[in-house]
């Protein structure tokens, strides 16, 4: 039980003290006395009062030199105060006690219910004060549970991450490798299964982290130049063989109002128009999808995109519409069981699409197919850039092997990326930890290192720090590093640039990504 809020009386008088107490009786408070100014002071350092009922003469000190004394504490400053008197009844009184902090004046003799009127408005506002205390007090804990309980989250989905990624490189790389060389047909078609099985567990997991990430607000859009048209024709490139398995067709239409060149988020773009349209694929038999972009208005000095993703599939009925962009959301069991999915997907895109200023929506009617649109605002590039070159071409082709180190201490992966480094024409040496790795790079020269993060012994941050100190104590040419991690969130990333590494691949890659790193150097 909350303790009864406190009144400071203060008179010379005790009959008076008394008197005020009988007056308020009804008041379910606490009275605490003073016959002085002094004894006033020394009460305020050691109480917390609703309010204080004071006389202005008292020998000494009167009331007005005391509340003056008492504001000029600035944790009590707005300490309300109620004057009374029975000599000081003059209007210049009544204004030099409002001057002093004094909330009010009463003149002697006291009517009881005046008083207590006015003093239960100020009880009234104290306990207002405390309850919005303790109820931000109680806020201030539940966020903070709430953020530690993210941090949890966030870090057990992290180190899940690593630990998943890191046999999952295995898996789809040495799937990629038995794919270049000679194999049965039934051989073909297992290493196939495990490939589609390893990417499509490798979407689940990145679904979950992205999910993570926007209940977090962990997610950041970037804001650099991009190519609308380059980033619409790798999605249908992406999609032409699960297509293709389905018998549909691919179209992709972009209206000459549409800019090439905008500011905005390619990476996320893409995303979004990917979930919508490898939907529109897996939901559609012998039929079509079909993307349409178009520019809609500037909108403060902004580009508005509308995207459309139509397709002839299944379609979607109306009572189910209600379903579609929530978390791990469904339409129907039957759906589910015969396609397959999380439902993280168009939550995902709808929480993307809003961090983008735009809005997400969907038309469709059973059994004729359904059209998911969305809109959103991209930044004009403010001057004409040329699209960007590539600085090298393919290193195989056009020059000397290069000699790369890997840096990385499992085994299996230490397998699968050398035999992709070698695959692509380039010599390689391997180093253990990071501190191996440091001390192979000072007594060898390389082109290229592909650094892990988590090792024994010596860690990649680590290891990059010290490579960055060296070169710059000895003045040599910086080597170009690239991050090969399981450690997929953004924030690793940011790090991994921050120590002085050039790139960043996350595992799983496939040898298409360590070929198209190698050519961005």
């Amino acid at each position: 039980m909350p303790p009864k809020p406190k009144i400071l009386i203060v008179d010379d008088k005790r009959e008076n003290l008394v008197a005020l107490e009988v007056v308020l009786k009804g008041l379910d408070v606490e009275f605490v006395r003073a016959l002085s100014g002094n004894e006033a002071l020394g009460l305020t350092l050691k109480h917390e009062f609703a309010i204080g009922i004071i006389d202005v003469q008292m020998p000494d000190m009167d009331g007005f030199e005391t509340v003056e004394l008492i504001h000029n504490d600035p944790s009590i400053k707005y300490f309300p105060v109620i004057f009374v008197s029975a000599i000081y009844k003059e209007e210049q009184y009544i204004l030099k006690g409002i001057e002093t902090g004094a909330v009010d004046f009463i003149s002697k003799p006291i009517v009881p219910a005046i008083l207590q009127g006015k003093v239960r408005v100020f009880l009234d506002l104290y306990n207002q004060k405390k309850l919005l205390e303790v109820t931000n007090k109680e806020l201030v804990i539940a966020k903070e549970k709430a953020e530690k309980k993210d941090l949890l989250k966030s870090l057990f989905l992290a180190t899940m991450s690593h630990e998943i990624r890191t046999p999952m490189n295995g898996i789809i790389g040495v799937s990629e490798l038995l794919k270049q060389t000679s194999l049965t047909q039934e051989q073909i078609d297992l290493v196939n299964i495990m490939s589609v099985s390893g990417n499509n567990l490798l979407l689940i997991i990145n679904d979950i982290l992205d999910i993570s990430k926007i209940e977090a607000g962990q997610i950041k859009l970037e804001n650099i130049v991009f190519d609308i048209h380059k980033v619409a024709s790798e999605t249908i490139s992406l999609l032409e063989v699960k297509a293709s398995d389905l018998e549909n067709k691919l179209y992709l239409n972009i209206d000459k109002s549409v800019p090439q060149m905008v500011v905005g988020d390619p990476m996320r773009l893409k995303q979004v128009l990917l979930n919508l349209a490898n939907n529109a694929v897996k939901f559609t038999k012998k039929g079509s999808i079909t993307i349409n972009i178009n520019q809609l208005k500037e909108i403060r000095n902004k580009h508005q995109i509308k995207f459309e993703v139509i397709d002839t599939g299944i379609g979607i009925p109306e009572e189910d519409m209600g379903k579609l962009f929530k978390l791990f959301s469904q339409v129907n069991q039957t759906t589910q069981r015969e396609y397959g999915g999380t439902g993280l997907g168009l939550a995902i895109s709808k929480n993307l699409v809003e961090l983008m200023d735009g809005q997400i929506g969907v038309k469709s009617e059973p059994n004729v197919g359904s059209t998911f649109w969305f809109k959103v605002l991209f930044d004009k590039q403010e001057k004409e850039e040329p699209s960007k070159q590539e600085i090298l071409q393919d290193k195989k082709n056009n020059a000397a092997a290069f000699n790369v180190l890997l840096v990385e201490d499992n085994l299996i992966n230490q397998k699968v990326a050398s035999a992709i480094i070698k695959q692509l024409g380039h010599n390689v040496s391997v180093a253990n930890n990071g501190k191996i790795g440091v001390d192979m790079n000072k007594s060898n020269s390389y082109d290229l290192i592909l650094m892990d993060i988590q090792m024994p012994v010596m860690d990649g941050f680590t290891a990059v720090k010290e490579i960055r100190e060296w070169e710059h104590d000895e003045r040599k040419q910086p080597v170009y590093i690239i991050a090969l991690t399981a450690n997929a969130l953004k924030e690793d990333k940011e790090k991994c640039f921050e120590v002085g590494m050039n790139d960043f691949l996350a595992k799983p890659f496939k040898i298409k990504d360590i070929q198209d790193a190698i050519s961005r150097m």
